[in-house]
């Protein structure tokens, strides 16, 4: 394992030059401290997780000392958001502060979130607030432990300097890690400022160190929107399957490595809600949960109109095409398993259908009901989760049904049955209420609820030990909570 001062840093973005960065330093935060640190990130650096104990570790992460190696940088990009192109934006609260790779050669960018203003703040002070940063601290990790493309979060730095929201708060940094923070926003960025030689220089980066396998293809440009196509179906069919609503799904916050990207006013589902709007401030409701998949495309389009330069228009459409039938794949093969299921019959997805629908009109907690699915076998399952409908006897029809698909699909034990079903379906999952709990209790300077809460969720589907709180559906004001963009 490795000390802080042993990290060993290639910065290949940065070398890219000032036409797609800005070198900018990281503003110091005021006394940092650390709030809490993920020993599984600090693995991928290789990172001897004593050392975030140490005072310069909240230190280096909190502003005030870099590595000589180090290049802090401020990207430039645009985007879509909210449907509506904006010209420029950037890394306005974000520093890269460089790339490090660890001992198996895998290159991580040290992302800081909350360190100061830059020339992309657009009016704003470059700070995050202390309950964003746990926030994405929670959600990154806890992603990651359910087995969806997510970036990582080393720790979060707290400290005593005072931030402005709708009311004053501290502010903090969150270090994040991920092989590449380019987003489909860098390329419409080049695009639309009419700078094809930077595109193209983009374009060659982004091939060569994330899609090296698609140089051996004879389109190397579009095997590589391809592979996006299929990597953002696969995230966003793992979205749904588990119930995660993203919240804002800007061009500007999708990663060309399709992975869960930038967390803002996101939310699981506690009661399964198809058209539920984790973000306060989507007064439209466009990026619903059930708008996720069909959005998901939509910026896809958009990135595929920043290629235009490298492939044909024709060859874009047939890739996106792609995209609906690799969703519905991954998604009902996720969906088959979540329900104990190891075949697969046509007549699959209206199973999933129906269940839905009798869950959304019955207010039923959708986490749950999938992990008490598997405790028992179906028949004795099924009888004691009717309770849980209103329309008992569409569920009655529905059980009727699953437990007959369940007896051709196999003959296995019931031991056989939970221990599978249990590996897919957690028991616990990051709720609003859950993380507000572990903020509430930060910002008074207890930052106990906030490390538990972190250890609970990297086992999901094992059950812990006391920890029987967590399992627990919501109260009334849990599922009520408001989360915008500026938490």
């Amino acid at each position: 394992m490795k000390a802080l001062d042993e990290l060993t840093f290639d910065n290949r973005f940065a070398r890219l030059g000032d036409a797609f960065s800005t070198h900018v330093l990281p503003e110091p935060l005021d006394e940092p401290s650390l709030v809490v640190a993920s020993k599984a990130a600090m693995a991928l650096l290789d990172l001897d997780p004593a050392v975030a104990q140490t005072p310069v570790f909240a230190e280096l992460f909190g502003g005030h000392k870099l590595w000589a190696e180090a290049e802090p940088r401020a990207m430039v990009y645009s985007g879509h958001q909210f449907g509506g192109y904006t010209p420029q934006l950037g890394d306005g609260r974000g520093l890269l502060l460089g790339e490090v790779y660890n001992e198996a050669g895998e290159h991580w960018d040290l992302h800081l979130k909350g360190a100061g203003m830059t020339p992309y703040s657009r009016m704003g002070d470059g700070r995050a607030v202390l309950r964003s940063s746990i926030r994405e601290f929670l959600a990154s990790e806890a992603l990651h432990a359910l087995g969806i493309p997510t970036s990582r979060a080393l720790c979060v730095i707290g400290s005593s300097t005072p931030v402005w929201r709708e009311k004053q708060e501290r502010g903090a940094m969150v270090l994040r890690l991920a092989h590449s923070h380019i987003r489909f926003g860098h390329f419409e960025y080049f695009y639309y400022t009419k700078k094809p030689e930077q595109q193209a220089e983009l374009a060659e980066h982004v091939l060569n160190l994330h899609y090296p396998e698609c140089r051996e293809q004879p389109e190397p440009y579009l095997a590589m929107f391809r592979e996006i196509v299929e990597r953002n179906a696969e995230m966003i069919a793992k979205w749904q399957a588990y119930g995660f609503c993203h919240g804002v799904m800007n061009t500007d916050n999708m990663s060309i490595l399709g992975i869960t990207f930038d967390f803002g006013p996101f939310a699981f589902l506690d009661d399964f809600d198809a058209h539920f709007i984790c973000n306060h401030s989507d007064h439209e409701g466009r990026y619903s949960f059930s708008n996720q998949v069909p959005i998901g495309q939509w910026n896809l389009s958009a990135l595929a109109q920043a290629l235009t330069p490298f492939i044909s228009v024709d060859a874009l459409k047939e890739a996106l095409g792609l995209y609906l039938p690799l969703y519905q794949a991954h998604y009902l093969d996720l969906m088959r398993r979540r329900l104990g299921l190891t075949t697969a019959e046509d007549a699959d997805p209206q199973l999933v259908e129906r269940l839905l629908k009798l869950m959304q009109n019955s207010g039923v907690d959708y986490t749950l009901f999938f992990r008490r699915l598997g405790d028992e076998s179906a028949a004795l399952a099924v009888a004691r989760l009717r309770d849980d409908f209103v329309d008992m006897a569409g569920f009655d029809a529905w059980a009727e049904q699953y437990k007959a698909r369940v007896a051709r699909d196999g003959d296995y034990t019931q031991e056989q049955r939970r221990e599978r079903m249990h590996a897919v379906n957690p028991l616990y999952i990051l709720r609003n209420y859950l993380a507000q709990n572990a903020i509430a209790a930060a910002e008074s300077g207890d930052y106990s609820e906030v490390r538990r809460l972190h250890e609970v969720l990297t086992r999901p589907f094992e059950e812990q030990a006391g920890m029987e709180q967590y399992a627990q559906r919501p109260p009334d004001w849990g599922k009520h909570l408001e989360i915008s963009c500026s938490s």
